[in-house]
């Protein structure tokens, strides 16, 4: 009796795991990928955040030195203090308390912006 050298006597239980591998391999470094990218857009959004804030601050404070008053509302200060920053991601709260006290301001990243 002769026997085909390539021919298998007995079938492996992880032989359909080897063609898997390759396969599980592209998906952990896909969610790598995924994981690293979502990082980075989280900390790119805070620091865009706190850049509007300090904006913000300076022409506040700025205002109140030349006009010797606090700025009546955020439209003032992106008309005469060349404010811009997305309003799509953000909402900024402006609340003016007085002429001469600093205005409450609260910046709130929207939901359902580049998140």
């Amino acid at each position: 009796m002769s026997r085909n050298r390539f021919e298998q006597n007995k079938s492996n239980p992880f032989a359909g795991l080897i063609y898997l591998l390759p396969l599980l391999g592209f998906i952990a470094l896909f969610v790598l990928f995924y994981r690293g990218i979502s990082s980075v857009s989280d900390t790119t959004t805070a620091k865009q955040m706190e850049s509007l804030e300090n904006a913000l601050n300076r022409s506040i404070t700025q205002c109140y030195a030349v006009e010797g008053a606090y700025p009546p509302n955020l439209e003032y200060i992106k008309e005469h203090y060349g404010l811009i920053y997305d309003e799509e991601l953000f909402y900024v709260d402006y609340q003016p308390i007085g002429s001469n006290i600093m205005p409450d301001v609260t910046i709130l990243l929207r939901t359902g912006g580049a998140q």
